[in-house]
């Protein structure tokens, strides 16, 4: 489990691409060293991955064909950055909201306003996602727990504040971006019941 409290933006030092099978080698700071090991789960742009080797500060992961066709994972080049979150402990606080590290989808960005001291990032809204986004729910984008703040016929908007934009990647973020995006597992669950329910009862 993660909060989507990104912990800090990391470049990628080697990717080695074999058929179907990807492994990503990064150096994490060493605050995030400490505990790591083989086995553990570790978030990079949202996206739970398992550590395969520890030398130092050098971490691999190794990224399967499925997450790769799902995540933006793939467009990943040495010397990208990507988000990194550790997976949260018992006990820790849950800064932002519960992230199973299980993206949906890739969203792009389709426009970014910047009025003095802000950030508005407005992401595409397609069909898939549509009845689980509104105003003020949660969302995973990138790994980033972030409030919806505006919701429209074909895109919907966050607000960035100064401090994720610092330690994200979303400071480089650009129109055209694809960001992962992992939709609140609660209102998922919500929204699925009420419509198999609602099916059922048409089929009375």
């Amino acid at each position: 489990m993660f909060t989507g409290i990104v912990q800090t933006a990391v470049q990628i030092d080697r990717i080695q691409k074999q058929t179907g099978l990807w492994t990503l080698t990064l150096s994490l700071p060493d605050n995030l060293i400490p505990g790591l090991t083989l086995g553990a789960s570790v978030a990079l742009n949202g996206t739970c991955l398992t550590v395969t080797s520890i030398s130092g500060n050098q971490v691999t992961f190794d990224v399967m064909m499925a997450s790769l066709k799902l995540t933006n994972l793939q467009s990943l080049s040495e010397g990208s950055y990507v988000n990194v979150e550790r997976a949260a402990k018992f006990g820790d606080d849950i800064g932002g909201h519960q992230l199973s590290g299980h993206v949906h989808s890739v969203v792009r960005v389709v426009d970014i306003e910047r009025p003095e001291n802000n950030c508005i990032v407005w992401f595409e809204l397609t069909d898939a996602i549509k009845p689980y986004v509104f105003d003020k729910g949660y969302i995973g984008l990138n790994g980033c727990s972030l409030t919806i703040a505006e919701v429209r016929q074909d895109r919907f908007c966050v607000y960035l504040i100064p401090e994720t934009l610092n330690i994200t990647t979303y400071k480089n973020v650009q129109v055209g971006d694809g960001i992962n995006l992992e939709i609140d597992s609660h209102i998922q669950a919500v929204v699925d019941t009420v419509e198999r329910l609602l099916k059922q009862k048409q089929l009375v």
